[in-house]
């Protein structure tokens, strides 16, 4: 797996996730994290954390935000609160998260280290210099605010932290992964994600190499004096601008976030998202028999149930565009729709079901949601459907049936809305509604 993977352009959005989804998307994300150990191992749990484009697509699938910088510390702190019960059965935990949490970060890896015998004082020096690189060696403008440790019983390990610049108003997310790496100083980065601001300094570009000797050959003749003599006398010379000729930086995979809000057909691969539909409506009544004869609720989880089974079996290349996932749960701010509740239970209670009897020996219910994912696969070339505007229209149409909800409160009843985009916020479940 090459160490740097791409970059991303991620809005920066303040608030806090409410009560309800932070709930949920613990659930949701501790099932899914089981569900990929149980099929692929826990090495693979971590590679896909070190994606950026998959690691966007499962914050989408869990209802946040499908395009802000707010999914990396909801997600981090969403398996922190989900994993922690499961760490002993599946040898994965979880350190660190934003702000304070992520000064615990070292005590937390001696801590568990302690516990399962990994060198737990080695991990935290590891994060330490893992956080000093992208905030010291990688000059770009971001200052460092959250920290994700994710490590597993035998000292494997990936690295999910994130900058921002209030400047631009954006963030920038940056993924390391243990596997294969060689260096700290050259290109260890499993990707970074964040827009492009122009020139930056990396010092662990490869290219940087001789820079980075040169500089320490300096501080040893010089001194820090003499530097500074040396720093003064540059600044006030002109300074030529090199070009980069590598083409290594222009094949790069660049996930961009837009800044709207609203889920738009250029943000969505139309024939992947009629793929999931259409593999929901062929395997649904095949294999999800018992929970199609809920009225109302049953066809519409098994099409949320066909997008998280891609998100557990999809390969890298299915991630290019993470608002699709958004069409499993919505989003906490009515885009593309509210999140339905009824049918994220639903979802959930699939899936802790499925992995329940998996433990036991028994993968039917597993087995039934890859037959969806794999049915999506084959149909994608054929799949056709409304366009995307109309499946957006119809979620919100049947949005009260479905027990929508947003920040905000309750989507009201079709017929007592004068305006789709007034939400209906009943008073009495208004104190829970922001954590």
């Amino acid at each position: 797996m090459a160490h740097r993977a791409g970059s991303a352009d991620l809005p920066l959005h303040g608030g806090r996730v409410p009560l309800w989804l932070a709930d949920r998307m613990t659930r949701l994300g501790a099932v899914i994290a089981e569900a990929i150990v149980h099929h692929y191992g826990r090495d693979e749990f971590l590679r896909r954390l070190a994606h950026p484009f998959w690691f966007q697509s499962f914050g989408s699938v869990m209802g946040m935000d499908w395009h802000s910088s707010g999914i990396t510390t909801s997600v981090i702190g969403a398996l922190k609160r989900g994993l922690e019960p499961l760490s002993d059965e599946l040898g994965v935990h979880v350190c660190g998260g934003r702000g304070k949490h992520s000064r615990k970060t070292p005590d937390e890896l001696v801590a568990i280290g302690q516990r399962v015998g990994f060198d737990g004082l080695a991990l935290a020096s590891l994060s330490r210099l893992v956080a000093k690189v992208d905030s010291a060696a990688v000059q770009d403008g971001f200052d460092l605010y959250l920290h994700g440790f994710i490590v597993t019983d035998d000292g494997r390990w990936a690295v999910v932290q994130q900058g921002m610049n209030d400047a631009s108003r954006t963030a920038r997310r940056y993924h390391w992964l243990s596997e294969g790496l060689k260096s700290f100083v050259d290109e260890p980065h499993a990707a970074i994600d964040g827009i492009d601001q122009g020139e930056i300094v990396n010092l662990t570009d490869r290219r940087a190499d001789r820079s980075r000797s040169g500089q320490l050959e300096l501080l040893q003749s010089l001194g820090p004096d003499g530097l500074a003599r040396k720093l003064a006398e540059l600044e006030v010379k002109p300074r030529k601008r090199a070009a980069s000729s590598d083409p290594r930086q222009l094949s790069l995979p660049h996930l961009v976030m837009p800044a709207h809000h609203d889920v738009r057909a250029s943000d969505v691969l139309a024939p992947r998202l009629h793929a999931s539909l259409t593999a929901a409506a062929n395997r649904g009544p095949a294999d999800f028999a018992e929970l199609l004869l809920v009225p109302g609720v049953g066809a519409r989880t098994v099409r949320a149930l066909a997008m998280v089974a891609e998100v557990v079996h999809g390969a890298p290349y299915r991630f290019t565009d993470p608002a699709r996932f958004s069409f499993a749960h919505g989003g906490k701010d009515r885009h593309p729709f509210p999140v339905p509740l009824r049918v994220y239970d639903e979802t959930i209670n699939v899936m802790k079901a499925a992995v329940q009897k998996a433990r036991l020996g028994r993968d039917d219910i597993l087995a039934a949601v890859k037959r969806l994912d794999d049915e999506a696969r084959r149909v994608e070339r054929s799949a056709a459907g409304p366009p995307l505007a109309d499946l957006v229209a119809e979620e919100r149409r049947l949005s009260h049936s479905f027990g929508g909800r947003i920040v905000f409160g309750w989507e009201a009843p079709r017929e007592a809305l004068a305006d789709v985009r007034t939400p209906h916020r009943p008073p009495a479940r208004r104190q829970d509604s922001r954590v």
